[in-house]
């Protein structure tokens, strides 16, 4: 009886999210490039949006409709079947870490790498200080006499990950999918290339200059025990290629950090629900991707939604 349960759980939060969500705005193209893995350390799974018109959308994490019933998260890599891969080959020495800004209500940390998987000669900007060899950017909201950390960022390939805040029964949850933000290209995966990383504390807004040129900001709009909302806007729409993505692992059902997508496409009546890699594309207002089902792999990490494309920034 608890499969029913948890899919009518997560149909009501579709329902909720979409009720919550613009009625109006773009409808983008979302298409989908993910390849099938036995590897549960490889992120195969691949969802792009492309409009020449967006320059305003949101990303959320939202906890999984089952978080309620969660009590015992699994968050350890799993190597079965990672042939050319294993948890010794990817060892790293342990990074640099400093603290870059911290007040009452947050702290940035930036770790520094040894070694990077790409050359990065991307800087970091924190208020007047400019950092370099920054290869993670930490974000934490300070609660009590906690740190959580919600927010990463990798200035050198592009790659975001979010979560909402713990809630009240699990002390921590873990990380799931990932995402990029301004003009996805190809360099061994998909990667947004970065020329600075520049984070404001008064407004909370990180603002990313692209390679490509452009500006593109991000700010935490909301971010409570159920969700993080991001504002994304940008100075000009980027076409020819993705301006956002969503990178992810699919092994199996019960071994997966995203497992179904719903997307509601322009004009439609219903939501579209597909497994994950069935999915080929669509032309969809709104996009969600997770699971109504807990797996053995980052069980508690959260759902991801993107929404309300504009050509402009909502009044």
């Amino acid at each position: 009886m608890l499969l029913p349960r948890l899919i009518a759980l997560g149909l009501l939060g579709l329902a909720a999210t979409a009720q919550a969500a613009s009625l109006d705005g773009i409808a983008v193209d979302v298409t989908n490039t993910s390849e099938p893995v036995l590897c549960a350390e490889k992120d195969n799974v691949a969802i792009n949006f492309a409009s020449r018109e967006v320059k305003h959308f949101q990303i959320e994490a939202v906890h999984p409709a089952y978080m309620g019933t969660l009590r015992q998260d699994r968050w350890e890599p799993d190597w079965t079947a990672c042939e050319d891969i294993s948890e010794e080959t990817s060892t790293k020495p342990h990074p640099t870490m400093s603290t870059l800004y911290e007040d009452a209500d947050m702290r940035i940390i930036g770790l520094s790498f040894s070694e990077f998987w790409r050359p990065s000669d991307t800087t970091v900007t924190i208020g007047a200080k400019v950092e370099r060899n920054i290869h993670l950017l930490q974000f934490l909201k300070k609660r009590g006499d906690k740190a959580e950390e919600v927010l990463v960022i990798y200035p050198g390939d592009g790659y975001w990950r979010i979560k909402p805040l713990p809630p009240e029964h699990l002390e921590w949850t873990a990380y799931g999918s990932s995402f990029l933000v301004g003009p996805v290209e190809f360099d061994q995966r998909p990667v947004v290339n970065l020329k600075d990383v520049a984070f404001d504390p008064k407004t909370v807004t990180f603002t990313l200059t692209l390679a490509k040129g452009g500006k593109a900001s991000v700010a935490i709009k909301a971010l409570n025990e159920e969700r993080l909302t991001l504002d994304v806007a940008f100075d000009q729409a980027i076409s020819g290629v993705p301006f956002a993505g969503l990178r992810s692992m699919y092994v199996t059902e019960f071994n997966a950090d995203v497992a179904r997508i719903a997307v509601r496409e322009a004009d439609a009546r219903s939501w579209r629900e597909e497994p994950i890699m069935n999915f080929r594309d669509a032309k969809a207002t709104d996009a969600w991707m997770g699971r109504l089902v807990p797996s053995r792999h980052n069980t508690s990490a959260p759902d991801m939604m993107f929404n309300r494309f504009r050509a402009s920034p909502a009044q």
